[in-house]
């Protein structure tokens, strides 16, 4: 009867140590950016970002390996700074803004690879879903005036747009999309 009390505790206490409490750290977007590339005539880019977007970092691994990564996209919040382009952007010739006012992705798994990470998941466009690959740069952890803890990435990726029902400017616009994504995450306290 001793040992069984023995393992009991022992088998306890092994799971008290390994567990460790899940952190969420939310996407800071007045220190954050998404913006993306796009060919346009097969001579030159055009560029533009979003610039309403939440997103959050769960883990309990202080090396993120275990992390679940989410975002949300307005799309209506597409900016190349020429508004008649923008509004083409939002119409059903594009994004249909209207219909699906909303991007978002999903993590499926954060890779690490030396310093830095591979980061796949699922990225939803016009009802679309497909998995995408990001590289991702970790530039650590440091904390701000306010003793908050803070998380930096910079992520890069591409799309084919075509593949999410994206169809206008055939012949004009490139396939490929190319997103950069630079994070500062608030760690919640």
């Amino acid at each position: 009867m001793k040992n069984i009390i023995t393992l009991c505790i022992v088998a306890l206490l092994g799971l008290v140590n390994n567990t460790q409490a899940q952190s969420t750290s939310n996407v800071d977007p007045s220190h954050s950016s998404i913006t993306f590339s796009v060919g346009y005539l097969g001579i030159s880019n055009v560029t533009g970002n979003f610039k309403a977007y939440e997103g959050n970092i769960k883990t309990t691994n202080a090396d993120f390996t275990d992390a679940k990564i989410s975002f949300g996209v307005d799309v209506n919040s597409i900016n190349t700074d020429v508004e008649a382009r923008d509004n083409h952007l939002k119409s059903p010739d594009f994004f249909d803004v209207t219909k699906f006012p909303k991007m978002t992705f999903e993590s499926t798994s954060f890779i690490k690879k030396g310093k830095d990470y591979i980061l796949e998941g699922n990225m939803t466009i016009k009802g679309i879903t497909k998995k995408v690959k990001f590289t991702v740069k970790y530039g650590g952890t440091a904390k701000d005036n306010y003793a908050n803890e803070r998380i930096g990435f910079s992520l890069k990726g591409k799309i084919n747009r075509s593949d999410y029902g994206i169809n206008g400017g055939q012949g004009f616009v490139g396939e490929e999309v190319e997103f950069t994504l630079n994070l500062n995450f608030i760690k919640s306290k």
